[in-house]
């Protein structure tokens, strides 16, 4: 057999390789001391990988790198979506409004009114007495 490529051998190195493929380096590096040093260094590289970055660290980084992608990818669909309604009536309105009050965004009519209510009782002669 021919010496394995350094790609092989790493392949070979993180268990990548197909069994028939790595049977055939195995026995190869068994014979060739300068494959088997090969072999050796990468799989120190691969343990020092392992014991630096353990796999569920990877995998957040992988997950977080997609996440910032898909991000991206919607910002970017957004940016070149919006713009200027042609009609006045379809533009957006907020669905909070600033009470004065009680000092809080209240959502929609009908916490408005609730807050009106809550603030004209506590506001009143008989709150807070036995």
């Amino acid at each position: 057999m021919n010496h394995p490529t350094e790609d092989e051998l790493l392949l070979l190195a993180f268990g990548e390789l197909p069994s028939s493929q790595a049977a055939g380096i195995e026995s190869h590096t068994a014979a060739c001391r300068a494959c088997r040093e090969t072999l050796a260094h990468l799989e120190h590289g691969r343990v020092a990988l392992d014991v630096a970055m353990p796999p569920r660290r990877r995998n957040a980084i992988v997950w977080a790198t997609l996440t910032l992608a898909a991000a991206a990818v919607l910002a970017g669909v957004m940016v070149t979506k919006s713009g200027s309604s042609r009609d006045p009536a379809e533009r957006w309105t907020p669905t909070t409004t600033w009470s004065a009050t009680a000092g809080y965004v209240a959502g929609g009519k009908a916490a408005v009114e609730i807050d009106a209510q809550l603030t004209r009782l506590e506001q009143g002669w008989s709150y807070g007495r036995p």
